[in-house]
C-alpha cells in the first residue's frame, strides 16, 4: 500500500519548501567555513608544536567535512532520510570500541 501527503493541498508549501532550500545552503557555507577555519588551526597547531590545537583543529575538520556531507544528502535526498541515517551513527560507535589497539606496550 502506498499511502503519501498531499503537499500540494496545503497552501504556501512552495514558500516553506524555499526557505528549507535557503536553510540547507546556509548549512553548507557554515560548514565549509568550519572547515577552512578549523584547517587553519591545525596547521598553526601542527606547526607550532601545540598538539591541543592541532587535534581541535583535526576534530573541526572532520566534523565540518561530516555536516557538509548530510546537509548535501539532505538537500539531494529528505530531512526523513538523514534523520534515519543518522540514527544508525552511533553504531560506528560500537564498532570503534572492537577495533584493535594500537599503542605501543610497555616491554
Amino acid at each position: 500500500m502506498d499511502v503519501f501527503p498531499d503537499f500540494d493541498g496545503l497552501g504556501g508549501i512552495g514558500d516553506l519548501k524555499q526557505v528549507i532550500g535557503a536553510l540547507l545552503t546556509i548549512v553548507l557555507i557554515v560548514a565549509v567555513l568550519m572547515v577552512i577555519v578549523s584547517a587553519i588551526c591545525w596547521a598553526f597547531g601542527a606547526s607550532h608544536g601545540n598538539p591541543a590545537l592541532a587535534s581541535k583543529g583535526r576534530v573541526g575538520v572532520l566534523v565540518g567535512i561530516g555536516a557538509a556531507a548530510l546537509g548535501r544528502l539532505a538537500d539531494a535526498t529528505s530531512i526523513a532520510f538523514v534523520y534515519h541515517l543518522c540514527a544508525f551513527l552511533p553504531l560506528l560507535g560500537l564498532a570503534a570500541f572492537f577495533l584493535p589497539d594500537t599503542r605501543r606496550r610497555a616491554a
